[in-house]
């Protein structure tokens, strides 16, 4: 069983409420809009991080960390980008990918909205994690809690921190 913590749109901030969940995971998985190296060095000294790079991410971020990152865990096949859509609203990039070979599990950031959906044509399960950062019209900073063991994705938990401001 692998404990992952999903979170996204830390826009430069880190701190120890984000810390203190990072430390109970196995892994950490970040969907893009990451700001600052300091914010993914601070992640990676506490957990394995998976990252790729968003919007507002400059050329220093985007050489470390890359658009869409595609991978395995035990044996759910996962599919994480920052600007993705949702289903069965994807952007035209992704909607290519998801149609030409579907993951079990679409990460993406980006819209700073918590949604869990998942796409019943695809068999997709579809997880954006709001925003953890204090930039944004977001109202509540958010992030998802989840685990996977062999091919199930179980006990899904939002965890909010607290206000924006």
């Amino acid at each position: 069983m692998t404990k992952i913590l999903l979170l996204s749109d830390t826009h430069s901030h880190i701190d120890d409420k984000i810390l203190k969940y990072a430390a109970q995971a196995d892994e950490i998985w970040h969907a893009g809009d990451i700001g600052s190296l300091k914010v993914t060095d601070a992640l990676q000294k506490i957990k394995p991080l998976k990252a790729v790079y968003g919007n507002i991410d400059d050329h220093i971020i985007q050489k470390e960390f890359p658009l869409n990152h595609r991978f395995f865990c035990e044996k759910v096949d996962v599919l994480i980008t920052h600007i993705g859509g949702y289903p069965p609203k994807y952007n035209e990039r992704t909607r290519n990918i998801i149609s030409q070979n579907p993951p079990k599990l679409f990460i993406c950031g980006h819209s700073h909205i918590l949604k869990v959906m998942r796409d019943k044509k695809r068999d997709v399960l579809h997880m954006n994690p709001g925003a953890c950062g204090k930039h944004g019209f977001h109202q509540v900073r958010t992030m998802l809690r989840f685990e996977i063991e062999g091919a199930d994705i179980k006990n899904l938990e939002v965890i909010e921190l607290g206000k924006r401001g």
